[in-house]
């Protein structure tokens, strides 16, 4: 039986990965390691715990493990229980502004727990002789830090300017470094602006909508300000093309939209579904690099990745499923 491992898997891409392995049938089952943690406030803003909706018809085909992913421990167990054909690594803090983020959490996630399941696998081959068709390390847009041209491709110089970025750099090329010291085959995926149902940690496109629904004013930094909004199902797509294309092996790639989408334009969207809706458009946040569009030519070329969304689709898609799905405002 092949099974695939996705570390974070209860969160919002992890759990798109495994609806398509399981929908297209790349794997018998999909083992879901999550420490069943969150990273909103609790107080200030409870929110949907969306997690089991997450996988509630996915059936026997998904299993849950809680667990660290940085403990060997859990490595071990999960590599010597499961042997998983593909390991989707995506355990780690999930977006960039987490309240009183440390560089000491952030590395843990994205650095540290890196280590310890490629090591693991590097320490097992001996003794199992087994080793992944593909580990697929989740990287982030936010390596780039500001973008010096437009759209920015895998070659865009990489300075980030917060912790996650630099965290989320420093795992990148200790997966890519490692996989190449232990003969794994290892890929990473450079997200951007990931959204859509089921997302519910408080990224820009949940505040506007939520904020929409409920009638309240919105505040809109940057006029000119911009980002590539991505349709959680198309990153999810781009994930599972980057574990089952030979062509990945080694490599880096943007899977985003490939269009950037000012905040401006993105409320004026939400204008069509909500009229009475007005905002606010202040200074940019300073502390926020300037991004925008990237080239998403190198996994079109190689993977064959084309996202099937762009934003007016999937905020629709989004729209539709928040009145469905969530509480009355």
């Amino acid at each position: 039986m092949d099974y695939a491992l996705v570390t974070g898997g209860l969160g919002f891409i992890g759990s798109n990965i495994a609806r398509l392995l399981i929908r297209d049938n790349v794997v018998d089952k999909v083992v879901l390691l999550d420490h069943f943690g969150t990273y909103v406030s609790p107080v200030h803003n409870p929110g949907v715990d969306y997690r089991a909706a997450r996988i509630a018809d996915l059936g026997d085909r998904v299993i849950v493990e809680r667990g660290l992913a940085e403990s060997t421990s859990i490595a071990i167990r999960m590599i010597i229980t499961y042997k998983p054909k593909y390991i989707f690594h995506l355990a780690a803090l999930p977006l960039a502004t987490i309240q009183n983020m440390t560089s000491e959490e952030a590395m843990t996630g994205a650095v540290i727990s890196t280590a310890v399941f490629l090591e693991t696998i590097a320490g097992l081959f001996q003794a199992t002789s087994y080793l992944p068709e593909r580990f697929v390390y989740a990287s982030s847009s936010m390596v780039y830090g500001d973008f010096l041209y437009t759209p920015a491709d895998e070659g865009h110089p990489t300075r980030p300017r917060n912790i996650y970025g630099v965290m989320k750099l420093a795992g990148e090329n200790c997966a890519l470094g490692l996989g190449r010291t232990f003969g794994i085959n290892v890929a990473a995926v450079r997200p951007s602006a990931v959204y859509g149902p089921t997302d519910a940690n408080r990224r820009v496109t949940q505040i506007f909508l939520e904020s929409a629904r409920k009638g309240e004013r919105l505040t809109v930094h940057g006029e000119d300000d911009a980002l590539d909004f991505t349709y959680v199902e198309d990153c999810a797509a781009g994930f599972v093309l980057a574990a089952v294309r030979k062509e990945a092996i080694g490599e880096v790639f943007n899977i985003t939209a490939g269009h950037g989408v000012k905040l401006v334009e993105l409320a004026e969207l939400l204008k069509k579904h909500f009229p009475a809706l007005q905002y606010d458009v202040l200074p940019r946040d300073a502390t926020r690099p300037k991004r925008g569009q990237l080239s998403i030519e190198k996994a079109s070329k190689l993977l064959g990745f084309t996202p099937k969304y762009d934003i007016k689709a999937g905020f629709e898609a989004y729209i539709d499923f928040s009145l469905r799905n969530s509480p009355p405002t």
